[in-house]
């Protein structure tokens, strides 16, 4: 019986997690859960799963008294830090959105617990820093994105074999066929029609700008430790293959699967185990074809800031990640043109200096600053 705290428990990874959790409860047991403000859905998950912690951001007025027996509440800016401290989970899937995750991160791999990696913020803005504090702590690192999970997968069926390149796989959102004309006035109902999956907001945003494929080449960098150039990006519609490693013979191994996150999740949760999940198989008689283009830097050159974050260094990702937030967050509210979202996190990598050599003060800094000047470049309205 393996015990796991899940951070953004009422998220759509948090709710796959819980889901899988649910089919396999002579292996899992949810020790602690965590919100940000749904408190309704988080009370249901306390009555389905009973876990010994649960936490809220904020505290409500009211609690309905059948979820305070048998379970121990927490509330505050702090509880996805506090809670790694105090859960007996030696396990914690952190699934929440944004910056936050860093710290949340860094908590529960200096508490030593496994991380089962869902946000991309930690690696993207301080890269480094999680993997120092996991080595240090002697904690693994499970990458829960499906693309990640692939070549992790990968990897572990290579064994002692080197790999040469990382291919990471993209569907190509739901503005592959469109001209650049066209994706710059898209509308929000449009970028949040994605063909493949089912997820957030924010990522699916992400995913129509083709800047969730800069986050991931980011990751990869150091979750496989492999230079910017060794990480290329492919365009597969079908979204069959999650992604792939070459070695140095030529050979390429793929991850294959149907777009169901509860695959990567419970690969994760049960490493290096394989526990049936309830999706379905790969038809390949249903599949007419699996194919591949080049990435259009030019109508989608969120991409190209990912390589170039990287060609900066320091804290220069994590200017890139918390002008991203704040674009992202202004196209939601109708305040930005889809297209001013790449254009105005551009501007501030151009306008803000990366500092080499980061501790985490330095990187959420550097996250606070790109943040402030991205919300002054939109007072301008020229985005």
């Amino acid at each position: 019986m393996k015990k796991i705290a899940i951070l953004g428990s009422t998220g759509s990874i948090g709710t796959q997690a819980l889901d899988v959790v649910s089919q396999h409860p002579d292996r899992f047991q949810v020790s602690a859960i965590a919100a940000n403000q749904s408190a309704e859905r988080l009370y249901e998950q306390v009555r389905q799963f009973k876990p010994a912690i649960a936490a809220l951001r904020t505290e409500p007025r009211d609690m309905p008294e059948d979820v305070k027996k048998g379970t121990e509440w927490f509330f505050g800016e702090d509880i996805l830090t506090k809670i790694p401290e105090i859960t007996d989970a030696e396990d914690v899937l952190v699934s929440v959105v944004g910056i936050v995750g860093l710290s949340a991160v860094m908590a529960s791999l200096n508490c030593r617990k496994n991380v089962l990696l869902a946000n991309k913020e930690p690696l993207v803005a301080g890269g480094e820093l999680v993997i120092a504090a996991a080595k240090a702590n002697g904690c693994n690192l499970y990458p829960v994105d499906s693309e990640h999970s692939a070549i992790f997968q990968c990897l572990e069926a290579a064994g002692p074999n080197k790999p040469v390149r990382l291919l990471l796989t993209a569907s190509g959102g739901p503005f592959r066929t469109f001209d650049k004309p066209q994706i710059d006035c898209a509308t929000k109902e449009q970028a949040l029609k994605h063909p493949n999956w089912h997820m957030g907001r924010k990522i699916t945003i992400d995913s129509a700008t083709m800047i969730n494929k800069a986050l991931e080449v980011i990751e990869a960098r150091w979750l496989f430790d492999m230079p910017a150039q060794k990480i290329d990006v492919l365009v597969h519609p079908q979204s069959v293959i999650h992604s792939m490693v070459e070695f140095q013979d030529g050979a390429v191994l793929a991850q294959l699967g149907t777009p169901d996150m509860r695959i990567p999740i419970l690969y994760a949760m049960a490493y290096p185990e394989r526990l049936t999940t309830g999706s379905k198989g790969v038809d390949f008689f249903s599949i007419s074809a699996l194919t591949f283009e080049k990435p259009d830097m030019v109508r989608f050159p969120g991409l190209r800031l990912g390589y170039d974050a990287l060609g900066v260094g320091g804290t220069m990702p994590a200017v890139l990640n918390g002008a991203n937030e704040v674009a992202v967050a202004a196209f939601l509210e109708d305040r930005i043109k889809f297209g001013g979202i790449s254009r105005l996190v551009e501007e501030v990598m151009n306008e803000v200096p990366a500092q080499f050599s980061p501790g985490l003060d330095d990187v959420l800094e550097a996250d606070r600053v790109s943040r402030a000047h991205a919300k002054t470049l939109l007072a301008s309205g020229r985005f």
